[in-house]
């Protein structure tokens, strides 16, 4: 039998159980439980990643819902669990659902909900603030200075790469993807390419649209390309971000072959998901590829690093921090306690998971309504109306 672990409870006398494997950001989503008569219970292990066994022992016998991390490895033994205890709701604080076994799920229909809609510009940005540490070699430049090794300026010191009228290349142009050539278009004047399986023509449309704009005032023009290839925007890019979703055709997208097809200055950025880079092979380029960078907020093995990463100077790593910033991470927790919430109470689920505003609004009430569900075509679930 699993271990007790700690907890601190909230509206002890509350008609649902609901739990949290770890403690959230903001108060809110503990508010807006407690207000549906829901009894709060918030893990305050002192471990990073709990454990199934951990997860079961939270259960208990008579659960309702679960709000869970993106960490945590959710597949047929917590499901059966969580329906043992009578539980139907289970969501991510995250919009990935990698970790969560869809068809274990659907087994034992428990709905799995997830937080889209919320990251897409505090991703985008430290996508963009890589892009921009690892061109201008900030790091290096910052412990450089700490360690007193600074005596003057010099014509050869820490010399990076100038980003204005440079190309920068997107693979995945969906919302965080666009977001973030968006920002590094307008802000830095760079042209795009870019490939998806899908056309993206809003985005097109803003870099003609912006383009047009700096040729009525005189300045060069800014274009775009939709690329036939995900090489070809290997090989014509000068700063790469990578934003595919993960699956079993984008594992290792980056590896040692696609790494060599890039130029030999340029720069890599991953905020999507470690697997989709052959972690091993980038760090034999970066040896071998001294004016070659990358930023990295996600790696192959977390919490751990390949072999030789860390002492890459021309690597900037960041501990996934893509979606910290304040307003996402207690909108993400408020997204995830309402599709436990909307579950128990058996609310429809809302029918555009991306447009999250009116729930976030903390002067009016929510919607009824589950805001992401994604196995609720599977389980039947109605969808909203609203």
């Amino acid at each position: 039998m699993a271990k007790p672990v700690s907890i601190e409870v909230w509206n002890p006398n509350g008609k649902y159980r609901v739990i949290s494997t770890k403690p959230m950001p903001g108060t809110r989503w503990i508010n807006l439980l407690i207000e549906q008569d829901c009894r709060v219970e918030i893990c305050t292990e002192k471990k990073t990643i709990l454990s199934v066994e951990d997860i079961i022992s939270l259960i208990g016998n008579k659960c309702d819902g679960v709000i869970g991390q993106l960490t945590e490895d959710w597949g047929e033994t917590l499901f059966a669990a969580l329906s043992r205890a009578g539980g139907k709701a289970f969501s991510n604080m995250a919009v990935g659902y990698n970790n969560v076994d869809v068809n274990a799920a659907n087994k034992y229909g428990v709905a799995v909900g997830n937080t889209p809609g919320v990251l897409t510009e505090t991703t985008a940005e430290l996508a963009a603030s890589l892009s921009l540490a690892a061109a201008r070699r900030i790091v290096e430049a910052d412990e450089f200075m700490r360690a007193g090794l600074y005596d003057g300026w010099l014509p050869h010191l820490f010399v990076g790469n100038l980003l204005k009228g440079q190309t920068v290349g997107v693979i995945g142009a969906g919302r965080i993807g666009s977001a973030y050539a968006r920002m590094m278009v307008e802000g830095f004047k760079m042209n795009l390419i870019y490939y998806d399986l899908y056309q993206s023509t809003r985005l097109e449309k803003f870099v003609t649209a912006y383009g047009e704009f700096l040729k009525s005032n005189g300045e060069q023009p800014v274009h775009w390309k939709r690329a036939s290839s995900m090489d070809e925007v290997l090989r014509e890019a000068d700063v790469i971000s990578l934003h595919p979703v993960l699956d079993k055709t984008t594992y290792h997208l980056i590896n040692k072959e696609s790494l060599a097809t890039m130029k030999k200055e340029a720069i890599l950025v991953n905020c999507s998901r470690g697997p989709v880079i052959d972690e091993v092979a980038l760090v034999e380029h970066l040896k071998q590829n001294p004016m070659f960078r990358v930023g990295l907020d996600v790696f192959e093995d977390e919490p751990f690093m390949k072999p030789g990463l860390a002492e890459m100077k021309n690597a900037v790593i960041v501990p996934h921090i893509a979606s910290a910033s304040k307003w996402t991470r207690e909108g993400m927790a408020t997204l995830a306690a309402l599709n436990v919430l909307g579950k128990i109470k058996g609310y429809p689920i809302w029918g555009d998971s991306n447009r999250v505003e009116p729930f976030l609004n903390e002067s009016v009430r929510p919607p009824a309504a589950c805001p992401s569900i994604v196995n609720a075509k599977a389980l039947g679930l109605p969808v909203s109306k609203l």
